[in-house]
C-alpha cells in the first residue's frame, strides 16, 4: 500500500509539472488578444496576404443533393490600405489553379484537366478589386475583376472588416477580413458536367494581411 501511494503521488507530481510547463509556455497575450474595427486606426501602407491564415473555398451544387466544397492551397496577395479606409483601399489575390483540392484525388485530376480548369494553359486565378460600396459599419460590397480560365468577368463580394491589431505572434500590424459571393461558372467557359454539377459557384474567403516591411 505504501509503495502504491508513493507511485500514485509521483504520477500526480509528474502530471502537475507537465501542466505547469504548458501554462508557463502559453503566450497569455494571445488568449487576451483583441482587435479594433476602427478603420481610422489602421496605418496606411501595403499589407501582404498571410497564406498560412487564409482560406479560399468554392462550393457548387452536386446532383441537387448537396453543395460540394473545394479549396485552393496556394495563393498570394496584397492590400493597399489608404487613408479613408475600406472605400479608398484596394486588394488583389492570385491563386495557383493547380493547387485546387477537392479531397478526391481522381476528381482533382479531372478538374485540373483540359475539360475544366486546364491549369497547364491557365495556371492562375486572379481577383483585382475595382470598387467598394459601404453597406454598414466595417462592411460593404467589393466589386472586382475575376479571371479564371483566361476569361475576366466582374464579381461582387460581401466583405466584412473583422478588425485590426498588432499580431502578438508575428509582431506585424495585421488586418482580418471575411468575404462571400457568387458567380456563374458558365460565364468563364466552365460549363462541363452541367446540369449534374450546378452553374452557381459560391466563394468564401477568410483572410489576414500583415504589414509589409519598410522598403519591401
Amino acid at each position: 500500500m505504501a509503495m502504491f501511494t508513493i507511485r500514485h503521488a509521483t504520477t500526480r507530481g509528474v502530471l502537475l509539472a507537465a501542466l505547469l510547463t504548458v501554462v508557463a509556455c502559453t503566450p497569455l497575450q494571445v488568449v487576451t488578444h483583441t482587435v479594433s474595427q476602427n478603420e481610422s486606426r489602421v496605418p496606411a501602407g501595403r499589407y501582404e496576404l498571410d497564406h498560412d491564415h487564409c482560406s479560399i473555398t468554392f462550393d457548387v451544387e452536386h446532383f441537387k443533393y448537396s453543395r460540394f466544397t473545394m479549396r485552393f492551397d496556394h495563393k498570394k496577395g496584397e492590400l493597399e490600405w489608404r487613408e479613408g479606409g475600406l472605400s479608398q483601399s484596394n486588394a488583389s489575390i492570385a491563386i495557383e489553379a493547380a493547387s485546387i483540392d477537392t479531397n478526391v484525388p481522381r476528381l482533382d485530376k479531372m478538374v485540373k484537366s483540359e475539360s475544366l480548369l486546364d491549369v497547364e494553359r491557365y495556371p492562375e486565378i486572379r481577383f483585382v478589386s475595382t470598387k467598394f460600396e459601404r453597406t454598414g459599419e466595417s462592411r460593404g460590397t467589393l466589386t472586382g475583376d475575376l479571371t479564371i480560365h483566361g476569361v475576366t468577368q466582374p464579381v461582387t463580394l460581401a466583405v466584412t472588416f473583422n478588425g485590426f491589431a498588432l499580431d502578438p505572434l508575428t509582431k506585424k500590424d495585421t488586418l482580418g477580413f471575411s468575404a462571400d459571393g457568387h458567380f456563374s461558372r458558365a460565364k468563364f467557359g466552365l460549363a462541363t458536367w452541367y446540369p449534374a454539377v450546378g452553374d452557381d459557384i459560391h466563394v468564401h474567403v477568410e483572410a489576414e494581411f500583415g504589414k509589409a516591411p519598410a522598403g519591401a
